[in-house]
């Protein structure tokens, strides 16, 4: 009797391979498809009034009904953050995930009312799912938010494990280690493919456990002689945690501030993942009559954000804080990679005020939530995979990952280094890196909703940024287009008026001289031909006479 032939496997990351965020994970087999994350990433320098960027969802057009659930592997934004925009559009599948981050999810489609309520199903370590063709467990990992789970699919042609974020942590804050000895019986099993973190792959060396932030921490508050001002990740719960035991250690209170700080240990409080004793937490205006020594800020803002509170306190905009001189301000996170500019202005702030800064690189007050090199070649070696996929970081991370997998023992022809979009395929065993895409460019979301990356709106923003923006304002009569009164001009951002006035009587000039050209006046009904050659010869214009273009914005007005 001739074997039944497998449907063949594919695994199609649509974010989270060439940057950090962004993370989502399509796998799909004959009919059946699960979705692994759904998270955002956050704007860079050069995407001017965008909010964030989510993953591109148009190849699951049509496809709808064939996703059998979405697994959140933990609370992160870059794993959760896309899921009030694209969970609509793909009808509203089931997302299974863990009690905290159920809670986080929840709380943010609040701020999503028009959107209709998510179907969410919470799950424990133990379960096992049946969605579709594939068997789907769980197990838990260490990472700096309670609740964080690896996933184990079993697909009809062999186990896929997807780690999520992880680091070996022996002593984690709240949570037992992570369980060793399940990740040697799936290697028992034999596990087809491993997708592992990158975040951390370029870094050499063990992260540092998290009681060892613990103890430094409470080194640092117990020497303060004033107040300690501590900001850190709103995400970062097991930091929160550790601040918490401290402060009730030593006699202080805590004032949270800063609206994700405080809607966090709201959430996780309320679900028990929190052990805070009554009367620990302050309001801040409380804080200002306690003794200086008796009081801990823990807020939001060591990215150097520029409404977080952190920078607000810096700026003197804050109404209940100024810092004082012996304060003691912590920098309990490490610096997101292209903030590094705006973070040291944001100490160098602090510190002309009188501030003691203090940051990972003086002391050991962050470890991050990431294994580094030696733990991700020990989570290779206890799993041993066929096949090795990296994901979560940017191209660079992902190839270090690579070569780290192939120190661990895997081949390296079986080293799957994916872009955006680009298919992996797996038939009779075999895992082959496709040269097949799906789309899997940017979706931007700014406060009216979402813009795709090739729309005109981003470029029109870029070159407000670079150049400012120029209007001219022409009132022409109806019949004729002879110009009534002089042009009026306005520049924002290219030219400051009172001291260009050749080059604003020269631009008034030659808007006059195009109004009076008799192509112009025959055309005087088409408003559309009027602008157009305003904004095209006029470009040219102050293009050579500074060497820049502004936006060009004729406005015509009818008498």
């Amino acid at each position: 009797m001739l074997k039944k032939k497998q449907p063949k496997l594919r695994i199609i990351p649509l974010g989270g391979q060439e940057e950090v965020g962004r993370n989502m994970m399509l796998i799909e087999c004959d009919r059946d498809i699960v979705i692994v994350d759904m998270g955002l990433q956050f704007p860079e320098e050069d995407m001017p009034g965008i909010d964030y960027i989510i993953p591109n969802i148009s190849y699951l057009r049509g496809k709808e009904n064939y996703i059998r659930g979405v697994i959140i592997t933990h609370g992160h934004y870059d794993h959760i953050g896309a899921i009030p925009h694209l969970i609509p559009r793909l009808g509203n599948p089931t997302i299974f995930t863990m009690k905290l981050t159920r809670g986080i999810i929840e709380k943010r489609q609040e701020d999503f009312k028009s959107k209709e309520k998510l179907n969410i199903y919470t799950i424990s370590p133990s379960d096992i799912l049946k969605l579709g063709c594939f068997k789907v467990e769980f197990f838990r990992v260490n990472h700096n938010i309670p609740d964080a789970i690896g996933v184990v699919i079993h697909t009809p042609q062999g186990i896929i494990v997807h780690i999520g974020d992880f680091k070996f942590d022996a002593y984690p804050v709240g949570e037992e280690p992570m369980d060793k000895s399940q990740l040697t019986k799936l290697e028992k099993q034999g596990v087809l493919a491993l997708c592992s973190d990158s975040t951390r792959a370029e870094e050499k060396g063990y992260q540092i456990s998290e009681k060892v932030i613990g103890e430094t921490l409470e080194k640092i508050v117990k020497e303060a002689k004033a107040r300690v001002i501590i900001g850190s990740f709103a995400s970062l719960l097991s930091r929160v945690q550790q601040i918490v035991w401290i402060a009730e250690k030593l006699g202080r209170k805590i004032a949270l501030d800063g609206y994700s700080m405080k809607t966090n240990v709201e959430i996780a409080k309320k679900l028990g993942y929190l052990k805070i004793k009554k009367g620990t937490l302050i309001m801040i205006r409380q804080a200002k009559k306690l003794p200086d020594n008796k009081v801990i800020i823990l807020c939001t803002g060591a990215q150097g954000e520029e409404r977080a509170v952190l920078m607000r306190i810096a700026n003197r905009e804050h109404r209940q804080i100024e810092i004082e001189k012996e304060d003691t301000v912590i920098f309990s996170s490490s610096v997101v990679p292209g903030n590094e500019r705006t973070v040291q202005r944001l100490k160098d702030s602090l510190a002309r005020q009188g501030a003691d800064i203090i940051d990972y690189d003086m002391m050991d007050v962050h470890t991050g939530g990431h294994a580094l090199g030696e733990d991700l070649k020990e989570l290779i070696q206890l799993l041993k995979p066929r096949y090795f996929i990296p994901v979560e970081g940017h191209y660079s991370f992902l190839k270090a990952h690579a070569k780290l997998a192939e120190s661990a023992g895997v081949k390296p022809q079986n080293n799957l280094v994916a872009d955006n979009g680009q298919i992996i395929e797996f038939a009779d065993g075999k895992g082959v890196l496709t040269k097949k895409h799906i789309p899997a460019d940017y979706v931007m979301v700014d406060g009216l909703g979402t813009i795709d990356s090739k729309n005109i709106v981003l470029r029109d923003r870029k070159m407000l940024a670079a150049d400012g923006m120029f209007v001219i304002i022409v009132t022409i009569e109806g019949k004729t287009g002879k110009l009534v009164t002089n042009p009026d001009i306005i520049s924002r951002g290219f030219v400051y008026m009172k001291e260009e006035k050749k080059l604003i009587e020269n631009t008034r000039a030659k808007v006059k001289k195009i109004l009076k050209t008799k192509n112009t006046t025959k055309r005087a009904a088409n408003y559309a031909y009027i602008k157009n050659k305003i904004r095209n010869d006029i470009g040219q214009f102050l293009f050579s006479k500074t060497e820049r273009r502004p936006m060009i914005l004729p406005v015509v007005i009818e008498v």
